[in-house]
């Protein structure tokens, strides 16, 4: 198929066409929604396309598979719904692409704005509405403004912090013609250095400290900062603790990985924490609280990242190296010379404990089956570059501690906007990424639910995605809490389809964990046969009990 950029330099052409061209000029590959009547010709245009419309069968999902291929690319997704309902339907993905800094495109339709024949039927202030969620949201009130709206749209979605951006074109505006079209092509815009005199102050704050840490946050998980911090890493030999969306930036095999920040507080590698005099804060994400609560009296904290420390009162930077964060963790890794009074021995001792407490119960033979052991049997199955996609919820606390990530995004969990119903969706966004990857899902039953129908979409598009569903009948983060605040156990239980027959009505197949030794087997041969597969998988929350108590 011919794309829609093939038209004749100059030649008129329909508004709908302006707007799938111009996507395609910005090297989109897919779109994922649901269109309406009002996208109908953005429907036909996208008929004459190279574009691939992935057809879902709810617009979050949608939204959170467009937003996953942000995420891993850095560059944009887009996805489509119709007016009214159909847009209400992706602010969810939008705030959860917003906040976890994914550039994620919407295209909403409306009703025709020059003229109405409906009233107010189906009209809700989409443009209004994006506000809170979005750093762009527009109507596009005529054809020949298509181009640039797209074009800044992009180019906001991309920049530094990414996020969610939404263009509504109404109805009567998609098929207007226009003539002598004018595009602006993506421009390649480099992010700014840091400052010279910056970096030689990190450079001697590091020198000078006696126990510098380096903490690792989600701003950081890009592959060029990878390869730069683990040069610093290995060139300097000071360890290294991350938040949860950092996990994976430096391969967590290293000497120097001391852990994984999975709670707030009174985690192991808090010890860690409360043992430096310097934190090195590489890529923190205002999102993320940082896992460690500053006094004016404590540690030192050099914040590098993309943009300045937000004001806060347990974050306040003595220096702070604002600019490209991989290319300043070059200049450093440049100048900066190892000490003798370096001491690393404390760090050394949180290292030996926390190895020893991931590494409990990882054989653990129990029935259902406890976390550690899931986590562990988890690790054993995917290969180094493949990709665990997590829903929301108690496993994401024990994934986060647990599961040992040796490649930059390869876990993919949201500590951004925390949203259950993501963790299939995003598996399947993964899956056009990266075809050739194994991609796992790994879900709750209760966060499983809420975007289930996807099944059919992974099947219908010959997607390669296991889904591990987690059962326990109840919601199980909540119970924890609801324990911890000494209430009773009440009102979080509900039941469950047969999982397997659910698969399977779908087209998918479906398998259950009868005893513990099952799962690896049966993780095991669903990714090497690859397809659409689902496995549940009884488990076992006693544990969560023991999470906080050191």
């Amino acid at each position: 198929m011919s794309a829609i950029s093939d038209r004749s330099p100059g030649e008129p052409a329909k508004a709908s066409d302006l707007m799938i061209e111009a996507l395609e000029r910005e090297g989109v590959e897919y779109i994922f929604g649901i269109p309406g009547e009002e996208n109908l010709d953005i429907l036909e245009s996208l008929r004459q396309s190279k574009i691939q419309l992935v057809l879902t069968r709810h617009e979050q999902g949608a939204g959170f598979m467009a937003a996953t291929l942000g995420r891993l690319t850095g560059k944009l997704g887009v996805c489509l719904s119709t007016l009214g309902p159909g847009a209400t339907n992706f602010v969810t993905a939008a705030a959860y692409a917003q906040l976890g800094a994914m550039p994620m495109l919407m295209i909403t339709g409306q009703k025709p704005i020059k003229k109405s024949k409906q009233a107010r039927f189906q009209i809700v202030d989409v443009v209004e509405m994006m506000q809170p969620v979005t750093k762009y949201s527009r109507q596009i009130v005529h054809g020949a403004n298509v181009p640039s709206a797209v074009r800044e749209a992009v180019r906001l979605a991309e920049e530094e912090r990414p996020g969610a951006v939404c263009l509504e074109l109404p109805e009567d505006i998609a098929e207007e013609m226009v003539d002598d079209p004018f595009f602006f092509d993506p421009e390649a815009a480099r992010r700014p250095a840091a400052e010279d005199k910056a970096i030689a102050r990190a450079v001697a704050m590091i020198e000078k400290a006696k126990r510098p840490l380096l903490l690792v946050g989600a701003g950081a998980n890009r592959k060029r900062t990878s390869k730069q911090l683990t040069r610093f890493v290995e060139q300097t030999g000071i360890p290294y603790i991350c938040t949860q969306m950092g996990k994976g930036v430096i391969d967590e095999r290293h000497a120097q990985y001391l852990g994984t920040a999975a709670l707030s507080d009174n985690d192991s590698v808090h010890d860690a924490v409360a043992s430096a005099d310097l934190i090195i804060n590489v890529g923190h994400d205002v999102i993320e609280k940082p896992p460690f609560f500053m006094t004016a009296d404590g540690f030192d904290v050099l914040h590098i990242s993309f943009a300045s420390a937000e004001v806060d009162q347990i974050y306040f930077p003595q220096l702070e190296v604002v600019g490209d964060i991989a290319n300043a963790v070059w200049q450093i890794n440049e100048s900066i010379a190892n000490q003798d009074h370096w001491d690393f021995s404390t760090f050394r001792d949180v290292k030996a404990k926390v190895d020893e407490h991931t590494s409990e119960k990882s054989d653990d033979p129990r029935f259902p089956l406890c976390p550690q052991r899931l986590v562990s049997d988890v690790r054993k199955a995917m290969p180094d570059d493949g990709i665990v996609c997590l829903d929301n919820g108690m496993y994401k606390i024990w994934f986060a501690r647990n599961y040992r990530a040796y490649q930059p995004n390869t876990i993919l969990l949201d500590n951004a906007l925390a949203t259950m119903g993501a963790g299939l969706p995003s598996a399947i966004g993964a899956s056009f990424v990266y075809p050739d990857r194994k991609v796992l899902a790994v879900c709750g039953d209760g966060g499983f639910m809420m975007n289930s129908q996807e099944l059919e979409t992974a099947v219908r598009m010959k997607r390669d995605v296991t889904t591990l569903i987690l059962r326990d009948d109840s919601y199980g983060m909540i119970r924890w809490k609801q324990d911890d605040a000494h209430f009773a156990d009440w009102g979080l239980e509900f039941g469950n389809p047969d999982f397997v027959k659910y698969a399977e009505s779908y087209g998918a197949r479906g398998f259950r964990v009868e005893q513990t030794d099952d799962l690896l087997s049966l993780l095991e041969q669903c990714l090497a046969e690859g397809g659409v597969n689902v496995i549940e998988c009884p488990i076992d929350y006693a544990e969560n009990a023991s999470l906080g108590k050191k």
